[in-house]
This record gives C-alpha cells, sequence and structure tokens, in this order.
C-alpha cells in the first residue's frame, strides 16, 4: 500500500469535509491538486458560468491555527492568469461547505 505524503494527505482530507464524490458530482469540481500551502486546489466545471464573479478555481489552506483560508479566483479576461476575487480566514471544518456556497453560489448537497 502507497504511503500518502502531509500534503495528499491533507488535500484529501479537505475533499472529504467537503463531502467526497457528493461534492464533485454536486459542482462540477475537478483538476484536483495537492498544494504545498498544504491544502486543495480544484476547478469548478466547465466554463464556470454557473459561479457567482465567474469564480472557477478554489483554494482551501490549511492555517497553523487547524482551520482553514478559502480562496477564489476568476480568470482574467482573455488571459491564462487568473485574479484573487474571494478570501475568507478562519474557517472550521464543518463550515467548509456552507463557505464555498456563500462564496460561489453552488451548492454542495441536495
Amino acid at each position: 500500500m502507497k504511503r500518502l505524503s502531509y500534503h495528499q494527505s491533507v488535500a484529501q482530507t479537505v475533499l472529504s469535509q467537503l463531502g467526497g464524490n457528493r461534492f464533485i458530482t454536486m459542482t462540477g469540481a475537478n483538476q484536483f491538486v495537492a498544494i504545498e500551502a498544504p491544502g486543495l486546489q480544484f476547478d469548478l466545471g466547465k466554463g464556470c458560468g454557473f459561479a457567482k464573479q465567474g469564480i472557477c478555481r478554489i483554494q482551501i489552506r490549511l492555517d497553523p491555527s487547524d482551520t482553514y483560508t478559502v480562496l477564489a479566483f476568476a480568470k482574467k479576461r482573455g488571459q491564462l492568469e487568473y485574479a484573487e476575487v474571494s478570501r475568507q480566514s478562519g474557517v472550521y471544518c464543518d463550515m467548509l461547505e456552507d463557505v464555498f456556497t456563500d462564496i460561489t453560489g453552488l451548492y454542495t448537497q441536495l
């Protein structure tokens, strides 16, 4: 059995706290990456047209205080760069789904 690195383990934990496969199905999230912060980064479904403010990339970073910082990015028109459009710090694990919904306007469950 392959042992996960610390960053991969944190990313998997974040995804499970968001709802795992249910979250992926409801939001169309894809391109999951364990980031060095540590945390999780992913893109939202095709075209990002359903999220508020054109948000199409989310980063969830684990803070030293054992809370999360959730960052939302929109792609700059005609460029390959992303601009930060929202940041919320001090998010506890049981608040992740609600914060995601507040920031993006996308629901994580029925």
